[in-house]
């Protein structure tokens, strides 16, 4: 006689458990796939596209309800740019929903912002919205066309309403000084002393520099060994003060000399002098 057991019942209910399983995963991408669809549908029409919108803010309201809600806001590389114009081109604020945020908009808002170069913003579940700015760094007024601007070190141009400021800064002028100000003044940096002294460079044919020195004295810099010709200028300062003389202006751009014009009371001829070589290392 065969034996009954409980084996074909349990059969029977696991068979059914794997069909609701696989009945559950067929439906959900087919529910998805069909609001997909629905979504698609809707946003063909004005209609459709103001009912998803609608649609889309109730969900984010909602997630508010749950506590996802904006309780901090961290700002790291902030020097000049006030936190309220922060806030404003975040768009959100203190409580608001932190999913209302969105972060391609705000970076975008944030580097169209005068000291703005780039910036970064993250949302940190729960409730932490997170920006990083890297911000433009003032380096000189550049004249040019008839009007001044403020540039950074990439000779970008900085646009404050007000520049009495930042009067201190060097001065360049010209078509190109401002793509070149950086290099300029990292050579000029290497003389502090007479560097203090110069108070406007102007690019000459986009090739080379002329100093002016303390609004009176043009000191003409080679398109070649600037740096040497510079450091030979701040040398013949210190052993002979040449630039105490009565000169108007010193032409640097000869490789073995110099030529000295100096104001009509002193001589109305231009003096020459040659160009001092710095001692040889003993090696």
């Amino acid at each position: 006689m065969r034996r009954v057991t409980g084996r074909a019942p349990r059969r029977r209910q696991v068979v059914a458990r794997r069909v609701s399983r696989l009945g559950l995963w067929i439906a959900v991408p087919v529910l998805i796939s069909g609001g997909v669809y629905g979504a698609v549908r809707l946003s063909r029409s004005p209609l459709g596209q103001s009912l998803l919108q609608s649609a889309a803010d109730r969900m984010i309201q909602g997630t508010g309800l749950l506590g996802l809600t904006v309780a901090d806001i961290t700002v790291e590389g902030r020097e000049t740019t006030d936190r309220e114009t922060i806030l404003a081109a975040l768009g959100v604020g203190l409580g608001t929903p932190i999913l209302a945020a969105n972060p391609t908009r705000a970076k975008e808002q944030l580097e169209a912002l005068p000291w703005v170069r780039t910036a970064v913003i993250e949302r940190r579940l729960p409730d932490t919205l997170y920006v990083r700015l890297v911000e433009r760094k003032p380096l000189a007024l550049w004249q040019h066309g008839g009007k001044l601007d403020l540039i950074d070190r990439e000779g970008a141009v900085i646009p404050v309403a007000r520049l009495d400021r930042f009067a201190k800064l060097p001065m360049v002028v010209g078509e190109g000084a401002a793509s070149h100000a950086a290099e300029l003044l990292e050579m000029l940096a290497s003389e502090p002393d007479l560097a203090a002294r110069v108070t406007a460079a102007i690019r000459v044919g986009d090739r080379r520099w002329n100093l002016r020195i303390e609004n009176t004295i043009d000191v003409l810099l080679p398109a070649d060994e600037t740096a040497s010709a510079w450091s030979q200028l701040a040398r013949l300062e210190r052993s002979s003060a040449i630039l105490k003389r009565e000169v108007l202006t010193i032409d640097l751009r000869l490789p073995d000399r110099l030529v000295l014009r100096v104001s009509p009371e002193s001589s109305k001829e231009p003096g020459i002098l040659k160009r001092a070589h710095p001692p040889a290392k003993n090696t």
